[in-house]
């Protein structure tokens, strides 16, 4: 693959010609190369009503091509620096990687100013609206489905992990970056914060960039990237789908608002904390989504309760590896019996307050704030992986 060093001076390169040619795009050699009108066509003239995604730096389309495949269109605002940034890494991470659990890239539009991605549609929306939208999807995950997407997402963590070279680190996975497809087969999305691991390297340094819940407290705090960072945002994520609770949704439900006081060790309204505090107290199945009835099996969720506190373990040399979460998720490896209180950022109540006051995503802080209410299940936010709400890396 090519350096991002590389990629960058291309970049400035072309802010000097807006005509940059595709063949020096990073990528595409291995994407399809499709044409503006192709893609204009396909949306009808990126129609209103295609509109599935918005975000700070583009809009996502549902397109049809001349084949009848429908395709989601994720087009870059030319006026965002930040998404040029993001467009030649998502193409340089994902082109030509090919797992069940990762979005496909089938090509990109580089014409004049126009930079766009076309990616496999996924029909039902993303985990984050299916499951923790704040209007209620048409869609009820089952346990059996819940069992079957943390599996998928890890299996595809591990693939990114330990078998692509050099190793990838995503950096954002959160509920709103995995998209479900017709059979709820979860596939991870929105490759433009992922970093390149070579294996001869234990960390890559960087300015922080992700999703206050999801990020590792060593990496917000030094900035240092790993793929243990990626290990403790999904445990956080593992956590979200057995109980159908948002991490950051400091507002516990009607039935738990007295939780706090029932549990001693429960000391804060995050989801990461009381999975944690009823862990102690021996009331774990307590945070199980308590809409999952006919096929639940408690005992096979506290499992994947424990892992989740595992993977979010304040020590990140404590944290187990992607393929190893696999093996624990699917019974081939026992859980560990040990579990260490999980990690969090010690100033994190009020580095969310502060960054809810900042308008600019590309603020100071560098960090923008979690997402305290999911989105919504409308059509207008149906591709909430492909908005770029996450918090991205300064220039």
């Amino acid at each position: 693959m090519t350096c991002f060093s590389c990629i960058f001076r291309k970049r400035k390169t072309s802010r000097r010609q807006h005509d940059q040619p595709s063949e020096d795009i990073p990528g595409t050699e291995v994407a399809k190369i499709y044409t503006y009108k192709e893609l204009k066509n396909a949306t009808d003239d990126f129609s209103p009503a295609n509109k599935v995604g918005e975000g700070g730096f583009g809009s996502v389309y549902k397109g049809r091509l001349r084949d009848g495949k429908f395709v989601a269109i994720k087009v870059l605002s030319s006026e965002s620096k930040q998404g040029a940034r993001e467009f030649l890494t998502e193409i340089t991470v994902i082109s030509g990687i090919i797992h069940e659990n990762l979005v496909k890239l089938y090509g990109c539009c580089v014409e004049g100013t126009h930079r766009i991605l076309v990616y496999n549609y996924c029909e039902n929306n993303s985990l984050a609206q299916t499951l923790l939208g704040s209007s209620h999807s048409s869609i009820q995950l089952d346990w059996r489905t819940r069992a079957k997407i943390c599996v998928g997402v890890a299996r595809g963590l591990a693939f990114l992990h330990e078998e692509v070279r050099p190793h990838v680190v995503h950096r954002d996975i959160k509920a709103s970056n995995i998209l479900l497809d017709k059979d709820l087969t979860p596939k991870i999305s929105d490759f433009g914060l992922a970093k390149l691991l070579p294996a001869n390297m234990t960390h890559v340094s960087t300015r922080v960039a992700g999703t206050i819940g999801y990020l590792a407290p060593e990496y917000a705090v030094r900035g240092q990237v790993t793929r243990k960072s990626d290990v403790y945002s999904y445990g956080v994520l593992l956590l979200e789908i057995v109980s159908g609770r948002c991490n950051t949704n400091t507002r516990l439900p009607y039935e738990d608002q007295f939780l706090l006081e029932r549990s001693p060790g429960i000391t804060s309204g995050l989801l990461i904390l009381q999975t944690w505090g009823l862990y102690e107290c021996g009331k774990l199945a307590n945070i199980i989504d308590n809409s999952l009835t006919d096929d639940l099996d408690v005992e096979e969720a506290c499992k994947f309760l424990k892992i989740g506190l595992l993977c979010t373990q304040d020590t990140m040399k404590l944290r187990p590896s992607m393929s190893n979460v696999v093996k624990m998720l699917t019974g081939k490896k026992d859980v560990d019996s040990e579990i260490t209180k999980p990690g969090i950022i010690d100033d994190f109540m009020e580095l969310k307050i502060r960054s809810k006051n900042k308008a600019d995503p590309m603020s100071s802080s560098g960090i923008s704030p979690a997402l305290e209410k999911s989105p919504s299940s409308s059509e207008n936010t149906t591709y909430a992986s492909m908005t770029f709400t996450s918090i991205s890396e300064r220039d």
